[in-house]
């Protein structure tokens, strides 16, 4: 019995634990990475999990490109977010709350690189929402919103409600462009008006950040009519004269356009702009002469929903980001138009919440963030467009030990429509064997589940479950037709390629047809309500 027992707990020790729900608390997340001119550094968020104070906490940690030595520059800073470099590498503004109190609204701070304290230069009454550095060093133009019209009686704090977020709990002002000097001293406004900038939320990416002209003189914005976020069509490029505050359209285009950035000679404007310019379809990438007008789609090649233009340092392409099948895929796009060229990024999966989690530094040297399947997000980097990524962290390297579930993709057909999904299987996983399933489904549904590293399914796996997580007409991994199928036809043919993919993964064998969940996030849960009403699963 002893010899029998010794057995059974060495091999018990032998087996590494698994994933579990308070594993949550344990990730580490890194974002924002931003690329020192030179190349040579970067500095990006970190945030852990503060679980006695119920929230998240950030610092700013600079990592050496060649080396990965990490070291850490703030320390308890609250709201914390977006730091950037000075043009010549000296220095970092980033936003972080004016004090400790509470209700503390975020500032910019700027921070010399080797010696001396973070020091505060703005004293914004509503905040801080995005900044940019001017291109010599010597101003930092920012965002914040007007203050609200004083009522009359002190306790009531009604405010009509329009267009606004399901969250907004005070009246809605117009956000305008702000001008300080970077070493501190009087802000200056530079715009008004009853329209508005984006309003940018910290510490997500700000909905279309500030470009400056390499001259200095001009800005490109994205000018909203109004200050209601949610007010449809009303979003369109704009370029603002630094010095008036006169502010002009770039194009002609009466549809939604956002997110200009100048090339770096200036010369030309990337922004995005409806694929072929009908609103229903996906995004796509459009790049037009400074001067103005409409200029042209560039990324048409590519037909898929892709986000932002970084420009490389020649002026002559850039970076932009999508899906493709089941993986999230950086491309080089020609500015002037002609075929993309896909990265190699190898098994890693490129962080994508509609914004790619990157930056690229004067001399061509890409960084970002990513996972793998089996490893969560860390900071990576690329030597030139033509490298393979290195990784410069192990944050997570506690929960990437853990006994994950194996990853898969799966294909199937579906109305005509070549459809796939990801599998991530139990540890231990036995074809012979039966096993529940929970189908998982996206939000979006302009989204994509791919290979990257999934806490929610692993965990689900952790538990003894197949999970499969269906890509379905909507979604933008397949080009624009599929994207846009879901027009008019929201739950039904979707539910269609669902079910699909369930027979899919059914006639594998290992699905216990008896048990079989469905859950989701947004839209996911929309289509969870419908599977649940429509289908016996």
């Amino acid at each position: 019995m002893k010899r029998l027992l010794l057995v059974f707990l060495l091999a018990s020790a032998t087996q590494a634990a698994r994933l579990t729900p308070a594993d949550r608390y344990r990730l580490v997340n890194v974002t924002d990475p931003q690329i020192s001119p030179d190349g040579k550094l970067i500095v990006c968020v970190v945030a852990r999990a503060n679980v006695k104070d119920d929230r998240w906490d950030s610092d700013l940690m600079l990592v050496d490109v060649a080396t990965g030595t990490q070291q850490p520059l703030t320390y308890e800073r609250r709201g914390l977010a977006s730091p950037r470099w000075s043009p010549d590498g000296q220095r970092i503004a980033f936003l972080a709350n004016a004090t400790s109190d509470r209700d503390a609204k975020r500032q910019i701070w700027v921070m010399p690189l080797r010696v001396g304290e973070a020091r505060r230069i703005t004293d914004a009454a509503r905040g801080v929402q995005q900044f940019a550095w001017s291109p010599d060093g010597s101003q930092i133009a920012f965002v914040t919103s007007d203050e609200a019209t004083l009522n009359e009686d002190k306790n009531n704090r009604s405010f009509e409600v329009q267009d606004d977020d399901y969250l907004t709990r005070e009246e809605v002002t117009p956000s305008h462009l702000w001008i300080v000097p970077a070493n501190g001293g009087a802000a200056r406004r530079v715009t008004s008006g009853s329209w508005s900038l984006p309003v940018a939320h910290p510490p997500g990416p700000a909905p279309s950040p500030l470009s400056w002209s390499p001259d200095g003189k001009t800005m490109a914005i994205t000018r909203r009519e109004n200050a209601h976020e949610k007010t449809p069509n009303i979003a369109r490029v704009a370029l603002v004269d630094v010095a008036s505050g006169a502010t002009r359209r770039l194009t002609s285009h009466d549809l939604d356009e956002t997110q200009p950035v100048f090339s770096p000679d200036g010369t030309r404007v990337a922004y995005w702009h409806p694929q072929s310019g009908v609103r229903e379809n996906q995004n796509a990438i459009w790049v037009a002469p400074a001067t103005g007008g409409d200029g042209r789609e560039v990324t048409a090649s590519l037909d898929r929903n892709v986000f932002r233009a970084i420009w490389l340092p020649d002026g002559k392409s850039f970076l932009t980001a999508g899906h493709e099948g089941t993986a999230t895929v950086y491309w080089i796009v020609p500015a002037d138009g002609g075929s993309a060229r896909r990265l190699d990024l190898g098994d890693v999966d490129p962080t994508h919440s509609y914004w790619p989690d990157a930056t690229v530094s004067r001399n061509g040297v890409i960084t970002f963030t990513g996972s793998t399947s089996s490893h969560p997000r860390e900071l990576y980097v690329l030597d030139s467009p033509s490298a393979k990524p290195r990784r410069l962290t192990d944050l997570n390297h506690d929960l990437a030990a853990l006994d994950l579930g194996r990853v898969e993709t799966i294909r199937w057909q579906s109305e005509g429509f070549p459809e796939d999904g990801i599998l991530v299987y139990p540890p231990g996983f036995e074809a012979s064997k039966k096993f529940p399933m929970v189908v998982y489904i996206h939000g979006g549904p302009r989204s994509t589940s791919t290979s990257g590293f999934a806490y929610l399914p692993q965990v689900l796996a952790a538990q003894g479950w197949v999970v499969f997580s269906p890509n379905y007409r909507g979604s933008d991994n397949l080009g624009n037709k599929y994207t846009i199928a879901i027009q008019n036809d929201s739950g039904a043919g979707p539910g269609r390629d669902v079910m699909a993919g369930i027979e899919a993964v059914k006639q594998r064998g290992f699905v216990d047809a008896d048990r079989i969940a469905v859950g989701g996030w947004s839209y996911g849960g929309y289509m969870t309500s419908w599977m649940i009403g429509h289908y016996p699963i």
